[in-house]
Order: structure tokens, then sequence, then C-alpha cells
């Protein structure tokens, strides 16, 4: 049979023909074509600067006017639209090439990503108690500390600041967990380095801030974490377009409140109906406002922001620079800070491995005031007769009373001055491995260095070189010497560094149900603290010399002056080498279960406790997962979950601590003479001090509801503290020196936490939430005494006002509160309208009345309740938020008061405008009692800010632009009748005024944002 090789060559054409048609239709599936669209937010606004990029290409570009984006792909190619602030949000390319793509802001729902000790959580698997604020919803104003922007935004969370812009807040977390003055503050850790200075973060650099508030939580940090960890996350690089942006205020402070004392009419008045006069030396026919010589009528501070990033989709980088200024509202006080950052992170290997690096730096210039409190104490007292300066330009001063200064005088003659520069630089490497695997190292560096100068010219060695000084609480006033003429000068110049290596695997795995996450990791940490040096000198030719030059200075020629080298401060070198590893499970994420282990050592401790273990355990049931909660629609979440574990406390020790040590005692006499310096024991030796222990049991619940209209959280917890770290006197027969620091006494907190936040509008153009925190805590020392050392309490707080030698305010006891009030108890006037007291007895006493054997327990400094009430209004492009604050509850020894309330020595010193109706006969007005014991709870408006954002892309090359202006401190609701209300309730003698009032200030501020394309 024959072949047909005609029919065989058209047959075999027409197959090339379907063969080359097909690979056409190929050809043009896969051609790249040109996709745009715009990309906008769920309230219809476009989206300008947002990066948009091609998944798994080097493609990237970035959305401009009106949101419009332009970009090539082909079929089935996935568009990554990404922007700070909104949630990323992908599309896959069909056969359309214009796309309307809509992205929702971040929500603050359960869904969140959470920060946590090495690694990262959402909150719906959380088992702890941990809370978050976003860095839109920090505190507002003319802030210098992180502290004070936390103030009232986290339940459990007790903040309290002074209005000294040089003064960091003291923050206190669910109750005092020590007796150890300065060990009280949370661990910080920024962008996973533990322990680094919060001092270095602008507050616009700040993205996030998670508090890790239980032990469970914070365990992960082992010995330093008893007081709980802050965790703060700073803004990142995004891929896109370069975002430059710039936010910047100038704000204007005067003081909120202030003394009413008499001035010199009134006081001469009082003073001619109590048939009494002023000396012809204090009266000078002066009518002198003291408070407001001091004080600057009206103080300045202005901040400003300038902020770059970008990148492509393998590299991000970010840079900011930051300078504040603030003006105290004390004259010559103020702090004046520079803080550089910049940060990169690299992808490579097909985003196998992430690299990053971050440098932040920052540089303070702190003027502070010498001898701060007495000043603020002269202030107060000083007679309005008296003039600032005589006839002839010089400062008055009448030296014939003791503790009488000049306060202007003072403040203008003495000069203190503290320097930082304070650098961080980390380096991280992330690479994901096989099998789930990922592995981290981090590797930090850390360098503090401080130079300080002070100078006391010669009006000061001359007049004020015995000046009775008044520290903070629970340090006594003592006198200070100035030992040298014509000015004395000191300057020192120390650094702290810290070196910590972190490396940690994490596998996260997936098996049908069941997800589970565990991590186990390795720290080392070097730190060398007090490197430098101080030296000191005197007799300067001119006071101008100041503390610039001390080789001008000639102490030789004065007999008694030595040169301070300062060796109360000594070089310390503390290393510390920690495993960890935790656990998380979760099963259909309806069960979670989580444990971790610490095991931590440190040379700070005896040789035969210097390793400690630290573990946790909690448990989760996200019950919105269960049947029986599908088929409804008012429960969006609900959680149970519980925990419990153990954190130490190493705050406030130095390698030395447990040594024993040598040195001076005084001097040994040979032959009835002086001849040699004598030295013994100054410190016992104690191989078995460990560090605290604080175990917290939390039990808590989360829920939404109504689609997530009205959601919140309770938390109950008890929190245990043992092992208390205390110095003990001992028998000198046993051991060489008098004293000796041991483990002795337990502590309880026990609290409860509630969180509501709800929007109860929400229109296009109209919206408000509104948010409340509540957190009540019940703080108790358990015991002070163990087997070998038996102590029923201890008095401390002395005050040492004239006339009330001996007399403390505070007793450490079982079953009382830290801060406890224990003094006289106060019992009206009697006929002659003296003041009485109670004795012991319950009899009504005058005199005779003896320190400790009568005194009363008479309340104490802990609150009752903390309260956080957050409102946000929007209104077309108009923003208002207003934030109250409450502290409940507590108690305040007003010392400032009662040193003021001296009627029968009006004559000598100044006195408040309510002691106008006493007897000058009443010697005892002033004593320490419970008269001066007052109510301390208050209602705050803290802040109030009001903006106006313009619509996006109304002006050429801005993205954004927002004004803004912002009251903080605008009114108190008290009855304390002190300054402010808001007295430190930090460290081991809370809610003690006496004399450090650093006034508070009501501040306005007037602030531009602004973003660039």
């Amino acid at each position: 049979m024959g072949i047909n090789f005609t029919h065989f060559k058209y047959s075999f054409v027409l197959l090339v023909l379907l063969l080359i048609g097909q690979s056409f239709n190929n050809v043009y599936a896969q051609t790249e074509r040109k996709i745009s669209g715009n990309l906008l937010d769920n309230t219809n606004q476009p989206i300008i600067g947002a990066s948009v990029s091609v998944k798994g290409t080097n493609k990237v570009t970035s959305t401009g006017g009106a949101g419009a984006f332009s970009i090539s792909a082909k079929t089935g190619d996935k568009i990554v639209f990404s922007f700070l602030g909104y949630q990323t949000k992908e599309i896959t390319v069909a056969a359309a090439s214009t796309y309307q793509v809509i992205i929702t802001e971040a929500s603050s729902s359960l869904t969140d990503v959470v920060v946590v000790g090495y690694g990262k959580s959402t909150r719906k698997a959380l088992t702890s108690s941990i809370s978050t604020v976003k860095g839109d919803d920090l505190n507002k104003g003319a802030i210098s500390d992180v502290g004070q922007m936390l103030q009232g935004k986290v339940p459990g969370l007790n903040i309290s600041r002074s209005g000294d812009p040089n003064r960091n807040a003291a923050i206190i977390m669910r109750g005092a967990s020590t007796l150890r003055e300065g060990a009280q503050s949370p661990l910080f850790v920024i962008d996973g380095v533990v322990g680094a200075d919060i001092s270095i973060l602008a507050p616009d650099d700040i993205a996030s801030i998670d508090v890790l508030k239980d032990a469970a939580a914070a365990a992960i940090y082992g010995n330093r974490a008893a007081n709980g960890v802050i965790m703060v996350t700073t803004k990142k690089g995004v891929s896109g377009q370069t975002q430059l942006s710039y936010s910047g205020y100038f704000g204007i402070e005067n003081v909120s409140n202030r003394y009413e004392m008499m001035n010199a009419d009134q006081l001469r008045a009082f003073l001619a109906k109590n048939n009494s006069a002023l000396t012809p030396a204090n009266d000078k026919g002066a009518n002198t406002d003291w408070q407001n010589e001091v004080q600057r009528n009206d103080a300045m501070s202005h901040n400003h922001n300038l902020s770059l990033s970008g990148g492509s989709e393998k590299t991000t980088y970010n840079a900011s620079i930051n300078y504040f200024n603030q003006k105290g509202i004390i004259k010559t006080s103020g702090l004046s800070r520079f803080i550089g950052r910049i940060g990169l992170e690299q992808k490579a290997f097909n985003d196998k491995l992430r690299i990053g690096f971050n440098l932040s730096n920052s540089v303070s210039d702190a003027d502070l005031v010498p001898y701060r409190n007495t000043i603020l104490s002269q202030m107060l007292t000083y007679l309005p007769t008296a003039p600032v300066k005589n006839p002839d330009g010089s400062y008055f001063d009448n030296l014939v009373q003791t503790s009488y200064y000049n306060p202007v005088s003072m403040l203008e003659n003495g000069k203190e001055n503290l320097k930082n520069k304070n650098i961080l630089g980390n380096l991280t490497a992330n690479l994901k491995l096989p099998f789930g695997f990922t592995y981290d190292v981090s590797v930090s560096y850390q360098n503090s260095q401080n130079v300080y100068g002070a100078f006391y010219n010669s009006i000061y060695t001359s007049r004020y070189n015995n000046v009775r000084n008044t520290p903070d609480p629970p340090a006594n006033p003592t006198f200070v010497s100035l030992v040298g003429q014509n000015g004395v000068a000191v300057r020192n110049a120390y650094q702290n560094t810290n070196k910590i290596l972190e490396t940690y695997l994490t596998w996260n795995k997936k098996i049908g149900d069941h997800d589970i996450n565990a991590v186990i990791g390795y720290s080392y940490q070097q730190s060398l603290n007090n490197d430098g040096l101080q030296a000191t000198s005197t007799n300067f030719p001119v006071n101008e010399v100041s503390y610039n030059n001390l080789s001008l200075g000639n102490p030789y020629a004065v007999s008694d002056f030595r040169v301070n080298f300062n060796p109360d401060v000594v070089y310390q070198e503390i290393l510390m080498i920690s495993d960890f590893a935790r656990v998380n499970y979760n099963y259909k994420n309806k069960f979670l279960i989580q444990g971790s282990i610490r095991r931590d050592g440190s040379n700070v401790f005896g040789k035969n406790e210097q390793w400690g273990y630290f573990p946790s355990i909690g448990a989760g049931w996200n019950i919105d997962q269960e049947n029986f909660l599908k088929n409804q629609n008012v429960i969006r979440t609900l959680k149970l979950r519980g925990s419990y574990g153990i954190a130490g406390n190493s705050l406030g020790f130095a390698p030395l601590t447990t040594k024993l040590i040598y040195g001076a005692v005084g001097q040994f006499y040979y032959n009835g003479s002086p001849r040699e310096g004598a030295y013994g024991a100054i410190q016992n030796e104690n191989p078995d001090l460990r560090w605290e222990k604080t175990a917290t049991t939390n039990l808590g619940v989360d829920f939404s509801l109504f689609g997530g209209r009205l959601g919140g959280s309770v938390d109950w917890y008890n929190k245990k503290t043992t092992d208390l770290i205390l110095a003990f006197d001992v028998d000198q027969n046993l051991y060489p020196s008098g004293q000796l620091t041991a483990n002795v006494g337990k502590l309880s907190n026990k609290g409860i936490e509630f969180v509501l936040n709800g929007t109860p509008i929400a229109t296009d153009n109209f919206s408000w939430t509104t948010g409340i925190n509540l957190a009540h805590n019940v703080n108790k020392v358990l015991t002070l005494s163990d087997s070998q050392f038996n102590i029923d309490n201890r008095l401390t707080v002395q005050p040492d006002g004239a006339g009330q030698s001996g007399a403390t305010l505070q007793i450490l006891a079982p079953g009382q509160a830290i801060g406890t009030f224990y003094t006289f108890k106060y019992a009206g006037k009697d006929a002659n309208g003296v003041s009485q007291y109670y004795d012991a007895a319950g009899n009504l006493k005058t005199q005779g009345l003896l320190n400790k054997t009568d005194y009363y327990i008479l309340g104490n400094a802990q609150p009752k309740a903390l309260i956080g009430w957050t409102n946000n209004v929007r209104y077309k492009n108009f923003d208002l938020s207003v934030f109250f604050r409450a502290v409940l509850g507590n108690k305040i020894m007003n010392v400032t008061r009662a040193d003021l309330f001296r009627p029968n020595t009006a004559q000598f010193t100044n006195i408040p405008v309510e002691v106008e109706n006493e007897s000058a006969a009443d010697f005892n007005s002033y004593k320490y009692s419970s008269r001066f014991i007052e109510n301390g709870s208050y209602l705050r408006l803290d802040n109030a800010t009001l903006g106006y954002t313009f619509k996006k892309g109304i002006i050429p090359g801005i993205n954004n632009l927002r004004l803004y202006t912002t009251a903080n401190n605008l009114f108190v609701i008290t009855g304390y009748k002190g300054i402010d209300p808001e007295i430190n309730q930090g460290g081991t003698a809370p809610g003690v005024d006496t004399n450090n009032f650093y006034p508070k200030t009501r501040t306005f501020l007037f602030g531009l944002n602004v973003s660039f394309n």
C-alpha cells in the first residue's frame, strides 16, 4: 500500500501550526503586563507611599497620589501591599488588569502579635498576663522619661513622677516585691536587648510596648524578672518608596499649684496679734515672694524628630534624629537631649537569612539643682520681709540664724551638671532551617559615660559650708560640710559597659491539629561598672573658673582640705551566664499549654548559691472555639487562662556584697597618742546569700463581645516573695563586723486587675472609642525573721525637723504594708489651745510622749485603686483624645506642711496662710502625727489633645499632615493640702512629702506631624 505524501505533508504542516499556535497561547499567558489600580483604607481614603511588590521577585514600587499604583506582573502572581500601621494585604493577579485594593488598620484584637521573651505570640495563644500599648496610645506631652508615657495605661503598673525633668519616674508593678531601695524597677528589654537603658529612645521611635506582668510571662528572664518585664519594640523600615517624616512641638509650662505662704503684711499682722515682732535683722521692709523668685513664670520646652525609612523587598532601613529641650520650672534647671538611631535589615539566600543591625546614641545635658530639696524648703520658710539682694547688689543673708539660707543665693551660686553619653549597638541574625527550625543570634554592646561637674563658689564656702541637706526618703537629713575656701569644685567621669551574647533555636511544627513552638537558648552577659575617677579642688582665684579647670585651684594652701577620690564608688565586674527553654503547645487553637525554665548563674551572690532555677507553667482554654459557642453572635472571643511561675531579683548587687571586706575603722593609740589608721572588718562574708524569689499565681479571663465592639480582661494574682535580702545586726563575738546581709523575710502582694474597652459609636464620619483600666493591690510584709534572725519591726524615715529629734514616721512590720505610717495620734487641742495627743494607754497628753512607745498604726501609703480612663473621638478629619488618671485610698505624710506649722516661730521663719488662726502659744502644733497624715486620693485630667488631619494628597509632595494642640495636667481634684498629691510611691518609704515636692507644671503644646512622599 502506498503512502499519500501529500496528505502527510498537509497534516504535518497543520500539526506544526497547531503546536505553534498553542505555544503562542502559552507565551501570551505567561507574558507580563501592566497591573494598576488604587490602594485605599477602610474609610476610602487613599494610602500614599505604601509598598507594592510582586511576591518572590525584586519588583517593588509604591503608591502615589490618590493611592495609585502600577507594576508589571503576570497572571497568577501575588501582589503584596504593606504600609506601616496597616495589615499586609495580598491579591492574586487574574484576568483583570485594574484593581481597587482595600487595606485595614492593624487591629487591637486578641489576634494581635505580642512580643514575648525570645519570640512572638498571638494574643489568642497567650496563657499569661501581658498588656500592650501601641506607640500612638502612649501619653503625649513634654515627656523626658518613658515611665511617664505609660502612666495610667497599664493596669497594675503604679507610676509616680516628679515635676523635675531630670528625675525618672518610679515604676512599681503589682506592688513592691523587695525591701531593698533601688531594686523595685521592672526590667526593660529594647528590641530583644536585655537591660537596655530606656533613655536611648525618643518617644517617636516607639512602635509598641508589651508589659509582662506575671511570673509565667517574665520567668524566661530569670533572676531579673521579679518586678516584671517591659518589652519595647521600635519602629522599623518598610519596603517601598522612601518616607521622610517630621514631628515636633513647642510647649509652655507653668506651675500648677503653690503653697499659700504669708506675705510681709500678713506676717507682721499675725505677729502683732500675738504680741511679737520681727527682729531688725529680718525686717528689711521688703515683700518678697520667694516662690516667684526661685521658680520660672514660664518654662519652655520643644521637641523635634526627623525620620527616614524605606527600602526594597530584600533591604529595608530606618533612621531618625531627635532633639529634646525642657527647661525646669526651678530656675537654672533643665534638660537637653539628642538621640540618633539607624536600623538596617537585609534578607539573603531566598529570604532564608535575615540580618539586622541597630545603632542608637543618646547624648544628654542635665542642669541639676544643688541641694534641691533644701532650696525648696527655704523657698517656703524664708521670711518675705527679707530682700533677695542688698542695696549694693550682694545677696542678702542673715547668717545669725541656723539652717536659714537665702534660696536664690543658693540657687545662683552653686552649679551641678551631668552629661551622659549612651550608645547601644545590636547585631541580629535569623536563619530559617529545614523541618521548621530557626536559629537566632543577637550580639549587643552598651556603653554609658557620665561626666559630672559641681562648683560651689566663694559665697557657698563662706556662708553655706555647713548646709542641712534634706534628701528623698528613706535617707535622713544630714549636715554637709564643704571643706575649703574660695570655692569648691568636684569633677568625675565614670563609664559602664555591657556586652551580651544570646543565641537560641526555635522549632515551629504543626502536626494535624497540634501546634508546637519550642525555644532553647543560651545567654552570656558581662558588665563593667564604675570605670573612672573623681577629683576635687578648692581655693580658686575667681568664681568664673567653675569646675572646668581644677588645676587653677590651690588646695594645698588649705590645711584641712583633702582631695576626694570618691571611695564610695567601686569598680565592678559582673558576669552572668544563663540557659533557658520554653515549650508552647496548642491543640486546635482551643487548648493551650506553656512551660519554661531558666537557669541563671551570677558572680554577685555567695559562692554556695551562684546558680538559680526559675520555672513557669501556664494553660489556657479558648472557649469561643467550642461548638456550643459557634452559632451565636454575642461572644466573639472568650478565654480562660491560668499560670504559675517563679522569677528572681538580682538588682542592686555588687560582686563584693557577699565578701569579707576590711577598711578603715579609726585609729589605734600608742602611748596615749594616735599613731596609725586602724583597719578592721567593715563587711561580713555570707557564702549562702542568694537572690530573692517571687512566685506568682495568675488567673485571667479575656473576652470580646458584639463583634469586637466591647472587650476586655480580668486578672487575679497572688504574688509572694521569699528570701528577702536585708542587713541584720549581729554579735561581733561571732562575726568580724556588726552587720550581716542575709536572706530573711517574706512579702506578699495580692490583687485584681480589670480592663474594659469599647466602641460605642462607629460611623464613616464619627467614632468614639473608650477604655478604662482598674487595679487593686494589697501589699503585706509577712515576716522579717527566721530561725537565726528575729526582728519584730524596723522604724524608718526620720525627717529630723526642729524639736522632733529621733521621731520616725513609718514602720516595717509583719502584717503591715510597706509605707505603713507609725507615729503619734492627734487628739485636738486642750483648753489652753495646745495640741494634744494620745499616749499608748489612750490618755491625752501635751508633753512626755515617747517615740515608738506612744506611736499608733495610722494607715499606709499603698493606694487601694489605680484607674486610667481613655477616650478617643473622631469626627471627619478632627480627632480628640482625653485621658483621666486616678489614685484612690492612699495616705501621705505631709512633713513639709508639718514643718511649716509653727506659729510660735513666725518671727524667724515664714508660715502658711492657714496658720493665721492658730495660737502662737501652741508649742505642739508641728509634731509629726496623724494631723499631717492626709488622704492622697486624686483625679487628674492628665492629657487632652485636639488634632486635625488634612486629607491625603491635598498638598503635593505631602503624604500626611496633622496639626494638634495638647494640654497636660489641666486640673487635679484632691483633698491633699500639699503642692501635689503625686508623691513618690516607689522605694521603701513611699508617700512621704518631705520638701521633695519639685512643683508639677501645667503644659500647653502646639505640634505638627508631617510626612513627605
